[in-house]
């Protein structure tokens, strides 16, 4: 949502329209502001997580923050889903600047609410923070907006309440901004406020100067936008009891009501097939009365939030009466609702098969006009992966339903199905059974991983080691050598050699070096190349003006990277290879003793995320020296096993060495 602070990811806050009041402009008395900070502040905590995401067929980790609050002695936090939603490590900062690991305890993104508890090394006592009234809120109260903007140590602004029933206006997207699917403006009604809020805020108490949590920071949109404090309080106790929460479903829809007819009801838009709502007889037009003992009332759009809570707090299972008018006419329905299914499931990372791929969730299959939730869905795709190079290429929003002739009714099917079938063969082709919109198509797919063959080393030939430019026309003629061809040595790379910097070679042997455009660069090393190494061959060289035989012994080129061997660690996602020849050339590398060359790091995987990059010398593992790349995967293979909290590398980048922790959440 609007106010979290994630990498890569920032909200712009609309200007202050002329003429509009400043927050600095409110003021209240300072012992009040004062009682409040102290009640509040100490329970403040910054929220540093580790999420999981899918992209191009590959699961990724990305950093955000986050703000909360500690809501009991026991180390429970509240903050919001967005920020907490999707974890794999959560770590919280007090407002003393103690770190504290934490765990999600469930989190629930119709709501935008996730609970998280604190996990200290010793059982221990926390300052916390109450939860007060928000009906009791009034337009103009002074309110303090509490959290970490941008990340940034604990802090609070102040302002007032502007609105108590501000929606997602139409300009700002409507419905449209959802979380894992779900459209939180469906049942929530911000409490608008002028308190600065920004990036980093998200989860982070609006407080009344009571010292009450009144509000959970959530958008920011020009106003601040918090969720009232009841409906937070009463999800936070579920997520506390139960991990999640469990709402009811009847397959309507309301809207307000349209024209100036009746003075009181919903209109009910859509009532969605075999649902309780239709088969109780409810039908789009009606203008919904009564739920039980609840009053409807949705003149205005404000209203229909409060319409949509009394609907999913209906009993499950237990029927419910509905008061209806149709066609001018009161009547009376008997619904029975269901468990409300969650709006998606989350991607799975499928390495072998190249792709994402997700179970199908009720409320999805209804929007597909599916009529079970069988099969996975294809999410994305890794470009050039096994699923992508099948021959029909599987694309997203491809349903997977039988694989070699057996259904896969879920991601667990399809994952034993992947299991079995890597068992029996390295790697398999597979026959793939899967729908696209209304298609039942095949395809062959080839899964596993290809291993890659330690690559050919090439024949070693003949080198002088040094770099050349071309004596080029003009700058022969400058040089006192019009007419001349060669080359000039611009470079020494290996300090045995008896050539010097600025010698110009103009023959090898007695034959001379043609080389006199720019694209003649390579035609002395090639010359070169035809004698043996370790032969000695005579250069005619042009030295501080004075033409002179010079007798130089060749030796091997050096190995190039192409030739090294390498290492795809697929937990970290990295590659790295053994040091090459031609690495040693770089004055950066050249005392360097034994190591592994980083060629690349995916981005957004555990060593991205630990800031390791390409071009990085590994020099040590947890302190022990790397002794070349069979060392180096013995090492790794190890770690894998063991599964430790944090590995630290020690690489050199540049002329520097640093040291990189890297933490993964192995679990």
């Amino acid at each position: 949502m609007a106010a979290g602070s994630a990498s890569g990811q920032t909200t712009q806050k609309p200007t202050t329209p002329p003429g509009a009041p400043a927050s600095a402009a409110v003021t209240a008395d300072r012992p009040s502001i004062d009682r409040a900070i102290a009640a509040v502040f100490p329970s403040l905590v910054r929220l540093t997580v580790v999420y999981l995401d899918q992209q191009s067929g590959r699961e990724v980790k990305g950093v955000l923050s986050g703000s909360g609050t500690i809501i009991s002695a026991d180390g429970y936090v509240v903050t919001n889903h967005h920020v907490a939603g999707r974890p794999k490590r959560i770590v919280c900062t007090l407002s003393n600047k103690e770190e504290i690991p934490a765990d999600l305890v469930g989190t629930d993104p119709l709501s935008d609410i996730a609970v998280v508890k604190l996990h200290p090394d010793t059982p221990r006592t926390f300052p916390f923070a109450k939860f007060g009234d928000s009906d009791a809120l009034k337009r103009g109260q002074p309110i303090l907006a509490m959290g970490s903007p941008l990340a940034l140590s604990q802090s609070v602004t102040s302002g007032i309440v502007s609105n108590k029933e501000m929606i997602m206006p139409a300009s700002f997207g409507g419905g449209d901004d959802r979380l894992d699917g779900e459209d939180v403006g469906m049942i929530v009604r911000w409490i608008g406020h002028d308190a600065s809020i920004y990036p980093g805020n998200s989860g982070g108490p609006l407080v009344n100067l009571s010292g009450e949590i009144v509000g959970i920071n959530e958008i920011s949109f020009g106003l601040g936008g918090a969720i009232p404090s009841n409906l937070a309080n009463s999800v936070v106790k579920m997520l506390i009891r139960d991990g999640r929460v469990r709402r009811s479903w009847t397959g309507i829809e309301v809207q307000p009501r349209i024209g100036n007819g009746l003075s009181t009801g919903a209109l009910v838009s859509w009532v969605a097939e075999k649902s309780p709502a239709s088969e109780a007889g409810l039908k789009a037009g009606d203008i919904l009365l009564k739920v039980g003992t609840s009053t409807t009332d949705a003149k205005y759009a404000e209203q229909v939030p409060l319409v949509n809570q009394v609907l999913l707090n209906l009993p499950i299972g237990q029927p419910s009466s509905l008061v209806v008018k149709r066609e001018g006419k009161d009547m009376t329905l008997s619904m029975t609702p269901i468990e409300r299914p969650a709006a998606m499931s989350f991607p799975v990372e499928e390495r072998d098969w190249g792709l994402a791929v997700a179970n199908l969730t009720a409320l999805e299959a209804r929007e597909l006009a599916r009529d079970s939730t069988d099969g996975v869905r294809v999410i994305s795709l890794r470009p050039n992966g096994q699923a992508d190079q099948a021959k029909p290429a599987l694309h997203p929003a491809d349903i997977i339903l039988d694989v070699d002739g057996k259904p896969v009714r879920n991601v667990a099917e399809f994952e034993a199905a992947t299991k079995a079938a890597l068992a029996a063969a390295k790697r398999p082709k597979l026959l793939v059974g899967f729908d696209r919109d209304r298609d039942r198509q095949l395809t062959v797919v080839e899964i596993g991983d290809v291993a890659s063959a330690d690559p050919p080393r090439d024949a070693r030939k003949a080198w002088v080691p040094v770099d050349v430019q071309v004596l080029t026309p003009p700058l022969a003629e400058k040089l006192g050598l019009k007419g001349k061809t060669g080359v000039r040595v611009t470079r020494l790379l290996n300090s045995g050699t008896p050539l010097k910097v600025g010698d110009i070679v103009l023959a090898i042997e007695g034959d001379p070096v043609r080389a006199t455009a720019q694209s003649d660069e390579d035609i002395f090393a090639t010359t070169i190349r035809r004698y043996k190494s370790g032969q000695s061959v005579t250069l005619t060289i042009s030295r501080d003006g004075k033409e002179m035989p010079l007798p130089v012994t060749l030796i091997d080129t050096p190995t190039k990277a192409s030739e090294m061997r390498n290492y795809d660690d697929k937990v970290f996602e990295f590659r790295a290879r053994d040091v090459a020849d031609v690495d040693r050339l770089d004055p950066e590398f050249k005392d360097v003793g034994s190591a592994v060359l980083v060629e690349s790091v995916a981005a957004r995987g555990w060593a991205s995320l630990g800031h390791l990059n390409g071009g990085d010398l590994i020099l040590s593992i947890d302190g022990k020296p790397v002794d070349g790349i069979d060392n180096f995967i013995a090492t790794m293979t190890a770690i894998e096993t063991k599964k430790p909290v944090s590995i630290v590398f020690e690489v050199q980048r540049g002329i520097r060495t640093l040291f990189i922790e890297i933490q993964p959440a192995w679990k």
